[in-house]
């Protein structure tokens, strides 16, 4: 384990592997970097939110059913998560700088392709692919951000969490404007705005590429193929059946969704233990911790989209404006998350990261019921506003936490599968909330989606492993558990 520290770093905050030198004079500025790869992150949380508004104005122009044009949502959230592990491991043989660039290839050539689709098959295809560049670009930036020693680390990421957070919150705001203005295809292509953004990170190449090569001893083996289909076709059936009520799936379609994704479930079973070293390593999945900060973080992100997804209707019906309203009066929410982020390092220097984590559970917790129980557009704005807070900080909080549950050589791979867990819970959060409507109210419905948010509470309180243990590469490597 290593030994460097700084002052005022907690357990949680130990550079992992202890890779940056001591005394090194060419560290990258925190700040600057974590600007930079803030910036980097803005279209695609912005994709996540945007479309929501031009849904209806997609299905009037693709003459298709309004509940047909969600999959254009659950497709971006589904690749997402996917390409996280798959990026996590590729980290192993390329930089962050590298990945980086693919994935905002992939997301820039996804969202052109769904911007300019000319039926509803094509502009699904266009954001799968898009999700799949915005999941590996993610990848890449948490990757170059913890890296950074201690104190840098959580600055970054607490940069990077506001940046995030803002832009998914003001993406109704983008959205509903640029439909008025521009047209829903445009809306679909806002993310091409990364590739000139790219730019922006040119003068923070060797940071990013000095960041790359965490894992090298044992882990250069070939991508599982295996374990990652059934981790797909487990998490697709998940979001599929969630939404299956919203978009008129069939009967016997919905039963063969959940016997394929129940064996899905049992075939990631049996890879986990019979390949320790494939796409979901058990060593990493095993280590205390590892899977409650999953689960805590999957928890919150539900909570948060799920309120993201309703709450702009929840405005409009309550002011009988649009979306464009809607949006104007959610910015203050949103703006909450850079209060959030500045917080994080504040309290991480006074509590542990699973006390913190708890706390922010709860306040997404509450900020739900508020939103399940009220009419008013100002009761609605400060519920959103706590599951902002707790959104940025969880994200904060759980990533620079992550390399600390595991061997230095599998930080990577632990990162990949961490965000891969928390981006399906935000595709959880809304699917079920949409999945609930028209069988139950809508204060009913996100009173259940509180009971998520709530489990990731309890999680957090009872499930707390011992701090600053991070397994040794050879204590963990190839030694089943």
């Amino acid at each position: 384990m290593s030994q460097h520290t700084r002052k005022g770093t907690t357990p949680q905050t130990i550079p992992p592997g202890g890779t940056p030198a001591p005394g090194r004079t060419d560290a990258p500025d925190g700040r600057r970097l974590g600007l930079t790869l803030g910036m980097l992150v803005l279209p695609m949380y912005v994709a996540l939110g945007a479309p929501s508004v031009a849904l209806p104005a997609i299905g009037r122009a693709l003459a298709v059913p309004f509940g047909a044009t969600a999959w254009i949502l659950a497709a971006w959230s589904l690749t997402s998560a996917l390409a996280m592990p798959v990026a996590g491991r590729l980290l192993v043989r390329w930089s962050p700088f590298q990945v980086l660039v693919a994935g905002v290839v992939a997301l820039a050539a996804g969202s052109a392709l769904a911007g300019a689709g000319p039926a509803l098959s094509v502009v699904i295809v266009g954001r799968l692919i898009g999700g799949a560049g915005a999941g590996a670009t993610v990848i890449a930036v948490f990757a170059a951000a913890t890296a950074l020693p201690g104190r840098q680390r959580i600055r970054v990421l607490g940069i990077i969490a506001a940046a995030s957070a803002t832009a998914s919150g003001c993406g109704t705001l983008l959205g509903g404007a640029v439909t008025a203005w521009l047209g829903w295809r445009a809306v679909l292509a806002i993310p091409v705005l990364a590739l000139p953004l790219l730019l922006a990170a040119l003068p923070s190449r060797r940071a990013l590429t000095r960041s790359g090569g965490g894992e090298r001893n044992g882990s250069t083996g070939r991508l599982d193929i295996v374990g990652a289909a059934v981790l797909s076709v487990l998490a697709g059936s998940v979001i599929t059946l969630l939404q299956a009520h919203s978009v008129g799936l069939p009967a016997p379609v919905t039963l063969v969704v959940a016997a394929v994704g129940a064996l899905a479930a049992v075939g990631l079973w049996w890879r986990v233990r019979s390949t320790p070293d494939g796409f979901v390593p058990r060593r990493v999945i095993a280590s205390r911790g590892f899977l409650a900060a999953g689960l805590i973080g999957g928890t919150v992100f539900a909570g948060y989209y799920g309120v993201l997804f309703r709450a702009p209707s929840l405005i409009e019906q309550a002011t009988g404006g649009g979306p464009l309203e809607a949006g104007v009066l959610l910015v203050p929410a949103a703006a909450c998350s850079v209060l959030a982020g500045r917080l994080v390092g504040t309290l991480t220097d006074r509590f542990t990261g699973w006390q913190v984590s708890a706390g922010l559970a709860a306040l997404t917790v509450i900020g739900v019921l508020v939103v399940a129980v009220s009419t008013a557009p100002i009761l609605i704005v400060i519920g959103t506003a706590l599951t902002v807070c707790g959104f940025a900080g969880a994200q904060a909080v759980l990533v620079s936490l992550a390399p600390d549950l595991v061997a230095a050589d599998d930080r990577h791979t632990a990162q990949g599968l961490l965000n891969f867990m928390n981006v399906l819970g935000g595709g959880i959060g809304p699917a079920a909330v949409a999945g609930l409507f028209g069988i139950v109210p809508a204060p009913v419905a996100l009173a259940v989606l509180a009971a998520l948010p709530l489990l990731g509470l309890v999680i957090s309180l009872t499930r707390r492993p011992t701090a600053g243990r991070r397994p040794e590469p050879d204590a963990t490597r190839g030694s089943p558990r």
